[in-house]
């Protein structure tokens, strides 16, 4: 995954090393300083790598299993389309590659990094609030520029259902869990060879060839015996837990590999958050419309099922991980004083910039944003074309393009409040990186100060007219 935090570099390092440093790096800065330069740390000594991806649920698969899906990023290994695979060049950042249900007929499809996150091809073209238009029509430009051929338009030239969608976009659905492990260049060519050459046919089938079975199959391809299915705990079903759970186990006893774990959140937005991934047993056991009954039915049965779980299956795929951040920086998340601090200042900016109640302006903010059309600028960067009274303006929704446009800095800026409102609530701000937050809430008083001038002239001309009123009267 360091391939995606750097720059591609392929210098050689002894294996183990890049453990070493990092750990040098974290006694000597302390651990907030650590996480934040350990980037920096890893810059000489990056090699090429796969790294499981771990994707909560969301969903129907969150209400009513839980298991979430599984995908393998492979740093050194590129596409020359999304079924063929080669070599990376230098400054390319590798695919994640998974296996669908029912997606223009193959197995498994190879998606560049980025795009798969984000829909994007450059990562400050990210959206810094999503909603499901934003999400669709982002999804649906890169299908009709770089997967026609796999997913073709509908006959009328529309946009086509299915699955084809949860190759694009992953971020603004789910919270993604990752666990890296070193790969040498002969091992990426070895099984660049045998994908090419094996039959790319559809074999996805819940119980016995799923996607946590593919990825299992790549991990023990690099490191054969590395993770395996739980015939007890997940009934023999291969689950994207579990394959993190062995493969984080086979990591603890390989303290000689260089390993890299951390998070990737999911986007802000109005798309509801992604659940906790779960494995097959603790769906009925952790959920209260199954847990409930079991309990009153069989308590033996569920006694019995708790202390196994505790026992074996408890696994937190994001204790103690570090976030990724917006400029691909690893950081830690706020801390409960810092989560205070952040909302005062945010309350302040909003009674600086009006008298009007907060929540009305919420509501006519959101009410405006529930009206946007999703749109591009005229650089090709995510916008909302938004409609105030009778004007019709264009306004940037990314870090590129936000600042452009000074007419719509309310609407932006309402943007960043909502998006800020987000991060601080407790569940979320444990999975969002500090520096975001502050960085937001910069951009956010940015965006404000067009308003804050134009009330201090409002209040110097009231000034005024007060005084030669008052003059007038004398």
């Amino acid at each position: 995954m360091q391939m995606f935090l750097v720059t591609n570099v392929r210098e050689p390092a002894a294996r183990g090393r890049r453990w070493i440093w990092l750990s040098l790096c974290q006694l000597r800065f302390g651990l907030r300083e650590g996480i934040l330069i350990v980037v920096l740390c890893l810059i000489p000594r990056a090699q090429a790598g796969a790294t499981l991806f771990l994707a909560e649920p969301y969903g129907y698969d969150a209400t009513f299993a839980g298991t979430g899906h599984a995908a393998v990023y492979l740093s050194g290994v590129c596409a020359t389309t999304p079924v063929e695979l080669r070599r990376c060049g230098p400054e390319e950042t590798g695919i994640v590659i998974s296996r669908y249900y029912n997606v223009g007929g193959h197995d498994w499809i190879a998606i560049p990094l980025i795009p798969y996150l984000y829909a994007v091809e450059e990562l400050e073209d990210v959206p810094l609030f999503a909603n499901k238009k934003v999400v669709a029509f982002l999804r649906d430009r890169y299908r009709r520029k770089h997967l026609e051929s796999l997913v073709p338009d509908l006959p009328d030239g529309g946009t086509p259902p299915g699955h084809w969608s949860e190759l694009i976009g992953a971020s603004y659905i789910r919270t993604i869990y990752t666990f890296e492990i070193e790969t040498s260049p002969d091992q990426d060519e070895q099984l660049i060879r045998t994908l090419n050459e094996r039959s790319n046919r559809p074999r996805w089938n819940l119980v016995t060839a799923n996607c946590a079975d593919f990825v299992r199959e790549i991990i023990n391809f690099y490191y054969p015996h590395s993770v395996h299915r739980s015939i007890i705990g997940d009934l023999g079903v291969t689950t994207p837990k579990q394959v993190a759970r062995t493969l984080s186990n086979y990591l603890r006893h390989h303290p000689e590999l260089q390993t890299l774990s951390f998070v990737i959140p999911q986007i802000p937005g109005t798309i509801p958050r992604s659940k906790r991934v779960r494995g097959v047993l603790e769906v009925p056991l952790m959920s209260k419309k199954y847990a409930l009954p079991i309990f009153l039915l069989n308590p033996y049965l569920a006694g019995g099922m708790v202390a196994m779980y505790v026992e074996h299956w408890r696994f937190n795929p994001g204790k103690n991980a570090p976030i990724l951040d917006a400029k691909r920086q690893l950081d830690a998340s706020l801390t409960r004083a810092e989560r205070r601090a952040v909302k005062d200042q945010l309350d302040d900016v909003e009674r600086a910039v009006s008298s009007v109640d907060a929540d009305l302006r919420k509501r006519q903010w959101t009410s405006l944003h529930a009206a946007a059309e999703p749109a591009l600028d005229i650089y090709g960067r995510p916008a909302l074309k938004v409609r105030i009274g009778e004007e019709v303006m264009s306004v940037g929704i990314a870090r590129s393009n936000i600042l452009d446009v000074p007419a719509g800095s309310e609407f932006a800026a309402g943007l960043l409040k909502a998006r800020l409102s987000i991060e601080l609530k407790t569940t979320v701000s444990q999975r969002t990186a500090r520096s975001d937050v502050e960085n937001d809430l910069v951009l956010l008083k940015q965006l404000v100060a067009p308003q804050q001038e134009e009330l201090a002239k409002k209040a110097e001309v009231a000034v005024v007219q007060q005084t030669g009123s008052e003059e007038t009267d004398h």
